[in-house]
C-alpha cells in the first residue's frame, strides 16, 4: 500500500481532534475511492457520447436561457 501526505488547515485539524474516535485515514481513503468511481463512470459515459463541443455549448446556452426565463417569472 502507498502512503500519502495530506495538508490540512489548522482549523480543520483542530475540529478533527474533537472526534478522535474517527479513523480519518479511512474517511479520506473512502472519499478518494468514491471520487474515482464517479470519475470512471463519467469517463465511460463521455467516451460513448456523440456530441461535439459546439453541441454541448449550444445546449448549455439553451439551459441558461430557459433558467433565466423561469427566474424572471418569479
Amino acid at each position: 500500500m502507498v502512503n500519502m501526505t495530506l495538508a490540512l488547515s489548522e482549523e480543520i485539524h483542530s475540529k478533527m481532534k474533537n472526534f478522535s474516535e474517527i479513523k480519518w485515514t479511512e474517511v479520506a481513503r473512502k472519499a478518494i475511492e468514491n471520487k474515482l468511481k464517479d470519475l470512471e463512470m463519467l469517463e465511460k459515459l463521455v467516451s460513448k457520447n456523440k456530441l461535439t463541443q459546439k453541441d454541448v455549448e449550444d445546449f448549455g446556452k439553451k439551459i441558461k436561457q430557459e433558467a433565466a426565463k423561469k427566474f424572471m417569472q418569479l
